[in-house]
């Protein structure tokens, strides 16, 4: 935004500075000047001003000149609202607020026999200098206000208005005519300033065309309201309209200004003449006004300010109670002493920005300048762990070595995805999603997963190995639940081995990504110091969004951690994926209830190691993990490697019978004490082949 140097030392006389110091000052505080231009041959200049969108009270020239009246120490001088002696009216101005959660006051005047006139004088010669455009002097007024003070108003044709003003939202479907000429069609929670008949503006966003001044009004009605941000900014975007009025309401408006802004504006309509009639009407809403203009005090105590900004720079004015006190006051703050440096400070109507000490503290901070404060290094403090950033790094590291490419996904996810892939739980919506896509906060990190894989093949990257950990979210919009969890992905070609076809060799890597996970944290009983050992099993049950027969569901003492498998044909078709795709989810809060595996370190035996084969031929039911628990169960002290070396199965059934296959399975015994004898060999070989006999399979000769 602009704003003229000239018109800043209206407001504050005392005002010394050269304008170049003035930018320079304004900018170390926050208030950034990115250009200075001169104005003609005078000394004056206009301000290129950045103003951040948390300090909508500094979007006008009376709000720099408070800024620069606080740095300097200067009076700022009273906005001037006096108006001419009112005619008495014979009724009140009818004025209703019928969406009060909306709209939390509404000021109005009446002004009678006025002219409509060009505007003269420092109105013209300000906004000659501003490069604006001037309308008529009663439009001026409006335009002139709002870059001086700040706060919107508008002015309607008064003849034009049927009964009185009545503040609501919008009839569905209602249709408008704006003053840029288009007509509107309305939504429901439009809110609009209407009359009994008809509505009359998009209420912080355009007047009407229809109650519009024109050179033959006489008679106005001066509008000045305090409009919901939120619903400005809905109405804002949906009609694709951006004007001052609806970035200064977007941001927060100041409660108080209405009445000051409408007696200004008010007072330069009545400069080329005309008369009010009646008192300000002014309505209310008391519960509006606690939540802005009239919020709780907040205590300051100069010992907290000194302990937060330290000490000052040798030739700078130190902290005191008397500079905060000054400072705060300055920037609007009504502050009472409570204890010896401490205050009670009322916050300022037109600073919604400030609510805890340390905003206050920050202001002490700004105002007096952060040149002026010594440069000190911050206390060091202990840095904590989170309790699970060890459990998160192993499961990361070990995911990083097998491969994989840690991805991040969006934190959101449409109805649609939370219906697929999180059927049953809890869904969160967003009070105010960014998009359709975007509703929910994700149940799952599936779909995200998905569309990263999605991405990748799109850019003809055939072979992608991903994961992702974070946070899903379920539970009721009373209370949400946060629980963290792994998403893996697998696309592309994978080899076959002896033990699977290439077709399968995706899911059996996701088993054994899985299985090598769980291997990081202690599931036995002995790790554990429990009394009975976690069990970790795997079904056939999974989610409609994996293709039946083509995945697994995991189980940790009988407790659902994981489930994986291929995607189902229609997800892939939905999601138009041109190869198939494998996707597994788990738990991690169930996994992170488990500590990590201890490290331990023995020592290398320094006796000959033996190794002994035996072959078998098994049903296809009997899985390895029974065949090597029956052995561990054998407690063989000097059993040190345990391992499939070869399973066949024989197509013709000639030397393995049909639904049978043949296992080569290796036994290595080692001590660390001592060297092994003949006999103990012998002893557990037959230990081993009797627990694997006993468990149905035949040895081969």
């Amino acid at each position: 935004m602009n704003i003229l140097t000239q018109w800043l030392r209206d407001y504050v006389p005392a005002l010394n500075v050269s304008d170049r110091q003035l930018a320079d000052d304004l900018t170390l505080r926050g208030i950034a000047v990115e250009g200075v231009h001169a104005l003609g041959e005078n000394k004056d200049h206009l301000f290129e001003m950045d103003i951040t969108t948390n300090r909508v009270d500094a979007m006008n020239h009376y709000g720099i000149a408070r800024e620069a009246a606080a740095i300097y120490g200067l009076e700022l001088k009273p906005l001037e609202t006096a108006l001419p002696q009112a005619i008495p009216d014979k009724k009140p101005f009818s004025v209703q607020i019928a969406a009060p959660e909306l709209c939390g006051r509404f000021t109005a005047r009446v002004l009678r026999n006025v002219t409509i006139a060009p505007s003269s004088g420092l109105v013209a010669e300000y906004f000659s200098l501003l490069n604006a455009k001037p309308i008529s002097n009663a439009v001026d007024a409006s335009n002139f206000v709002l870059q001086g003070m700040g706060h919107p108003t508008h002015a309607f044709d008064l003849d034009k208005i049927e009964g009185g003003i009545i503040v609501r939202l919008a009839r569905k479907g209602e249709k408008l005519k704006l003053l840029d000429g288009t007509e509107r069609i309305l939504e429901a929670d439009d809110l609009v300033i209407a009359d009994h008949v008809k509505a009359l503006s998009l209420a912080g966003v355009m007047g009407g065309w229809a109650s519009m001044i024109t050179p033959e009004t006489k008679n106005i009605l001066i509008e000045s309201a305090w409009f919901d941000p939120a619903s400005i900014r809905r109405s804002s975007r949906r009609h694709g309209l951006h004007t001052d009025a609806s970035h200064r309401f977007e941001r927060g408006a100041d409660l108080n200004a209405c009445p000051v802004a409408n007696d200004l504006v008010a007072k330069l309509i009545l400069q080329s003449g005309g008369s009010p009639e009646g008192d300000l009407v002014d309505v209310v809403i008391p519960a509006i006004a606690a939540k802005t203009a009239d919020r709780t005090p907040v205590s300051v105590s100069v010992s907290e300010v000194k302990r937060m900004l330290g000490a000052t720079a040798p030739d700078a004015e130190p902290i005191s109670a008397a500079l905060v006190a000054r400072t705060l006051t300055a920037l609007g703050c009504d502050l009472t002493t409570t204890a010896p440096e401490n205050f009670s400070t009322k916050l300022p109507s037109w600073r919604l920005d400030l609510e805890r000490e340390i905003d206050l503290i920050e202001e002490v901070a700004r105002v007096h300048g952060y040149n002026r404060f010594a440069n000190t290094l911050p206390t060091p403090l202990p840095l904590i762990a989170h309790p699970r950033a060890a459990k998160e790094a192993a499961v990361r590291a070990r995911l990083l070595a097998l491969g994989y490419s840690e991805a991040i996904s969006s934190s959101f996810a449409s109805e649609a995805e939370g219906a697929t892939f999180a059927a049953g739980h809890g869904q969160i919506a967003l009070e105010n999603p960014l998009s359709e896509e975007a509703r929910l906060l994700r149940p799952t990190l599936v779909p995200g997963m998905l569309t990263m894989l999605a991405h990748n093949l799109n850019r003809d990257v055939r072979d992608a190995r991903l994961f992702e950990q974070g946070a899903i979210f379920g539970g009721t919009q009373q209370q949400v639940l946060e629980t963290e969890s792994l998403a893996i992905g697998i696309t592309g070609d994978l080899l076959a081995s002896r033990l699977y076809s290439a077709k399968d060799a995706a899911i059996y890597e996701l088993k054994g990504v899985i299985e090598s996970l769980l291997s990081l944290f202690a599931l036995s009983a002995d790790a554990l110091n429990i009394s009975a050992a976690q069990k970790v099993e795997f079904s056939t049950d999974t989610p409609s969004w994996l293709e039946p027969g083509r995945g697994a569901s995991v189980t940790l003492a009988s407790n659902p951690i994981a489930r994986f498998g291929e995607l189902s044909t229609p997800e892939l078709a939905a999601r138009k994926l041109r190869q198939p795709v494998f996707i597994a989810e788990v738990d991690l809060d169930a996994l992170y209830a488990l500590p990590l595996k201890r490290a331990t370190a023995r020592e290398l035996s320094r006796y000959q190691a033996v190794e002994r084969d035996f072959s078998f031929t098994f049903p296809d039911a009997m899985q390895w993990a029974r065949i090597a628990r029956t052995i561990h169960e054998l407690a063989i002290a000097e059993l040190a490697h345990l391992a499939p070396i070869e399973i066949f199965r024989d197509a013709k059934s000639s030397a393995v019978p049909q639904g049978h296959y043949a296992l080569l399975l290796r036994c290595t015994f080692q001590s660390a004490e001592r060297t092994l004898r003949e006999e103990e060999l012998v002893a557990w070989s037959t230990r081993v082949i009797e627990s694997l006999t006993a468990l149905g399979g035949v040895m081969r000769a």
